[in-house]
């Protein structure tokens, strides 16, 4: 029997789940509360900092009151739909009822009031059109491996992620299909009407992957289920246990989706570069360019946009399902970034349409935000071409893996000063190295190789950017 205090405390205590991004993301990691119980919260008030496999991302509280329960410590993983933070919104209205209970596993339909009319609450607050789309609870401790974020690259070789443009649509028995084969729906290319993934595409993109492969990545978010340390070491040992979670976890499956899907091929050419470096000095002198970066990278970019309007069949993706190429009219250039929590591919959309002063502002934009961790997984979403500068760690060049859904991606060396043949006489001059790895099934080795001699070429005599552009 419900008394008048039970519903007076249910009114008085409002609760704030994990909210859903709308990426298609399943969990996140509290990394860091700003608040404790005691503390007076406003609307709008960052409460804490969470980490899905995409981004670092704080979540500001969306209503106001006093801090009555954290329900989860940090490091511990949470699922999208379950409560992390209780608050009195009528402080002072008499003594505080204790707070319901934490249960591991999420609810199927919401506990707190509802929101404000044709809102729900996301990331930013409240703010996104309210959605007849229902979350089906899920049961037992096996949960879905998360959308692998495409915006995160491997290692020092350009390893890089496409980000899906919305979450995967699909019903509940075939996510519950792909969930058991340990597929990632984000790069399970959709046949069915309206964009839905079917259970065939599900079984076509379980094919390519080796079922040792598949386990480490299905057995990983068990692993992350009870908060555990950063590291598991003790005094004298001679191995470190690192758990397999959010960047990490995303960068393997990235590199088993497109080792194992994309038949991949390396191109390498080296060029000189002392024009190109020349130019860069006079741009830094440009009052066009004041208040922007001017590096290398920048002239670099601006070439590989004009080498694919001249050969625009290398912007385009591999539809398995449909046995369709998908040629792109735009591009979105991804650009590897390192950061603190690992390198991510964040990319700028339309850099085709920018001009060279607009490309180096939005270049020095993207790596800022990046370097802070504040780089919003909407900034990693649908990219079409990426660019890893391996040539800042001082290698030469690099055998890069492509993104899932991208047909090109393009590593730059260290710029060095060497040896060079310059009309007819050896000089010493800067010298790169250049490497595009490509999809073979819709890139053949002729439409490659123009790609990169145009590359090739506009650095090694600048001046091609106005005549080619």
């Amino acid at each position: 029997m419900t008394t008048m205090t039970d519903t007076s405390n249910a009114a008085r205590f409002r609760e704030f789940k994990m909210p859903d991004v709308g990426e298609g993301l399943t969990e996140a990691e509290i990394l860091k509360w700003y608040v404790q119980p005691g503390d007076t919260v406003t609307d709008g008030q960052v409460v804490c900092e969470v980490e899905t496999a995409k981004a670092a991302v704080e979540l500001p509280i969306p209503f106001d009151g006093v801090v009555h329960e954290l329900r989860f410590p940090e490091g511990t993983t949470v699922d999208v739909g379950q409560v992390i933070i209780a608050v009195d919104v009528a402080p002072g209205s008499g003594d505080a009822a204790p707070a319901p209970v934490a249960v591991p596993a999420p609810v199927a339909e919401p506990s707190e009031p509802e929101a404000p009319k044709g809102r729900q609450p996301v990331l930013v607050g409240y703010g996104v059109a309210e959605s007849s789309t229902k979350r089906r609870a899920r049961k037992g401790a096996t949960k879905a491996v998360p959308a692998a974020a495409a915006a995160i690259q491997g290692e020092m070789n350009g390893h890089a992620t496409a980000v899906p443009e919305s979450r995967p649509l699909a019903k509940p028995p075939v996510r519950k299909l792909a969930k058991d084969l340990g597929i990632d729906l984000a790069t399970v290319v959709p046949t069915g009407e309206g964009g839905i993934i079917t259970r065939e595409d599900v079984h076509a993109a379980a094919k390519p992957v080796p079922a040792q492969a598949q386990a480490p990545v299905a057995a990983a978010p068990v692993a992350a289920e009870a908060p555990a340390p950063a590291v598991v070491a003790t005094a004298g040992a001679r191995e470190t246990r690192i758990p397999v979670k959010g960047v990490r976890k995303a960068i393997a499956q990235a590199m088993v989706g497109s080792a194992f899907t994309a038949p991949h091929v390396t191109e390498f050419v080296t060029v000189d570069v002392t024009r190109t470096m020349k130019l860069v000095a006079e741009l830094k002198e440009d009052k066009e360019m004041a208040g922007v970066r001017v590096n290398p990278l920048l002239i670099i970019a601006k070439a590989l946009l004009v080498a694919i309007k001249r050969n625009p069949g290398v912007n385009a993706a591999w539809d398995e399902a449909n046995q369709e190429i998908v040629q792109k009219h735009y591009v979105n250039l991804g650009i590897a970034a390192a950061t603190p929590r690992g390198l991510i591919v964040p990319n700028i959309k339309d850099a085709h349409e920018q001009t060279l002063p607009q490309l180096a502002a939005s270049l020095g934009e993207l790596v800022s935000t990046a370097r802070e961790g504040r780089t919003s997984p909407a900034a990693m979403a649908g990219g079409t071409v990426t660019i890893t500068n391996v040539g800042v760690f001082g290698v030469d060049t690099g055998t890069p893996i492509l993104n899932p859904g991208e047909s090109a991606i393009l590593a730059v060396g260290a710029i060095k000063l060497q040896p060079w043949v310059h009309k007819g006489k050896v000089k010493p001059r800067q010298v790169t190295t250049l490497a595009l790895s490509f999809d073979h099934r819709l890139v053949d080795g002729e439409l490659g190789s123009k790609v990169l001699a145009d590359v090739a070429a506009i650095l090694e005599q600048p001046k091609r950017l106005i005549t080619w552009a």
